[in-house]
């Protein structure tokens, strides 16, 4: 790769970063697409758009969050200044309402009344619920359903805001699954339904828009870091599903080739094909991934020795995801970002450690990157800084913690 490909990171017009992304979708979905692509582009130029939704994110998310520093954790680790980016004070409690929140002005823009998400860890079936409340937009959410089982709590705030959650028996009964069901929603009902997905991959010009709307995160914890030590951050670190969250604090600092990237994917509790979802791991597992298509995009995807995808596991339902975000794999691929992956057992431990010494219940998503942010730590000096994307609040995985503890 180029430097300045790596520096840009940007996709060419057909949602290609490198040789990964695209539009690989039935004939129907072609047209939907090209209209959703004109319409971002035109948003993408509008000041009025972003105007909106800034005031959006101000008065009704809660933006900016605030970047904490967490020195009991930093004097737990003995090394950096240990900073957590608060997305989960953010209303309904995750970084998910970001991205909903400009999907759905594109919704509205497009005359679309009817929108469609699909969920893993409910956090974006939450968002985008209430999003269609505030604008007053049917909603259906589809969820796998092991995810329904470990993540009631959400299924039961969906319900409250007014969506129709839609429970998904097939295959893994995970956010794979959801996302095959809510594809087939949209091809039977493009002309009025507005496809709301929910991280960095998919189709393009998903990955590249869910980038654009979550990267308020990273513009943000460059002026915090800047404000609060006088210079750039050693690394920053981010649990990685799809990979919105990540990309999102990332991309603004993509060009600051200092600052480590790193992004840490689910280790679940084995090294087999089934038993994690750490897509980047070729080299080091047995069941690691390699370069295939899934939903609508080329990336890094869990496949069996025939090219069938396979099944994954993670303890929280928000990674356990068979392919990863396209902009990810390129970053990969180019070494600008490093990935990662800590088991079941290292989350459970970030989980209760972040809970035990900054007060601060993590999901079980973000408790990935807690453990991984201490080591880092430890490797550092005290004068450096490294940030991590405290993604969502623990509320929804209290009880499945819980009961893992009995």
């Amino acid at each position: 790769m180029q430097k300045s490909q790596i520096i840009r990171s940007e996709p060419d017009e057909h949602g290609h970063w490198g040789r990964f992304g695209g539009r690989y979708v039935p004939e129907i979905l072609v047209a939907p697409l090209e209209e959703l692509t004109e319409e971002f582009t035109r948003a993408r130029q509008d000041n009025n758009f972003w105007r909106e939704l800034n005031q959006l994110l101000r008065d009704y998310a809660g933006r900016p969050t605030p970047l904490f520093h967490a020195r009991r954790l930093t004097a737990h680790a003995g090394g950096a200044q240990i900073y957590l980016k608060r997305e989960d004070l953010l209303h309904t409690g995750a970084h998910k309402i970001n991205n909903a929140l400009g999907q759905a002005l594109l919704a509205r823009r497009m005359r679309k009344q009817r929108v469609i998400a699909e969920t893993g860890a409910g956090q974006h079936g939450v968002a985008t619920a209430t999003v269609c409340a505030l604008f007053g937009l049917r909603c259906v959410i589809y969820m796998g359903a092991e995810d329904v089982r470990r993540q009631a709590l959400n299924v039961f705030r969906m319900r409250l805001l007014g969506a129709e959650v839609i429970t998904v028996n097939a295959g893994t009964r995970t956010l794979k699954d959801a996302i095959n069901e809510a594809l087939r929603d949209w091809v039977t009902n493009v002309h009025d339904t507005y496809y709301l997905l929910g991280s960095a991959l998919g189709p393009h010009p998903y990955p590249l828009m869910v980038r654009e709307f979550q990267s308020v995160i990273g513009r943000e914890a460059r002026e915090q870091i800047l404000s609060a030590t006088g210079k750039l951050p050693r690394a920053l670190i981010a649990c990685v599903g799809g990979g919105s969250n990540a990309i999102g604090l990332f991309h603004p600092f993509i060009a600051d080739e200092r600052v480590r990237l790193i992004g840490v994917e689910a280790g679940g509790h084995g090294d087999s094909l089934g038993e994690h979802a750490a897509r980047f791991h070729t080299g080091e597992r047995s069941g690691g991934g390699c370069i295939g298509v899934l939903q609508g995009t080329m990336s890094y995807v869990l496949q069996d020795p025939n090219g069938q995808i396979a099944t994954t596991h993670s303890i929280s339902a928000g990674l356990d995801y068979s392919a990863i975000g396209p902009e990810h794999a390129f970053l990969h691929d180019n070494g600008r970002a490093e990935y990662i992956s800590s088991s079941d057992s290292e989350a459970l431990e970030g989980f209760e450690l972040s809970a035990r010494l900054e007060g601060i219940i993590p999901a079980l998503e973000t408790a990935h990157a807690i453990l991984p942010a201490v080591r880092i730590a430890r490797e550092s000096t005290r004068d450096d800084a490294i940030i991590v994307n405290l993604s969502g609040r623990g509320d929804k995985d209290v009880q499945l913690i819980a009961d893992l503890q009995r």
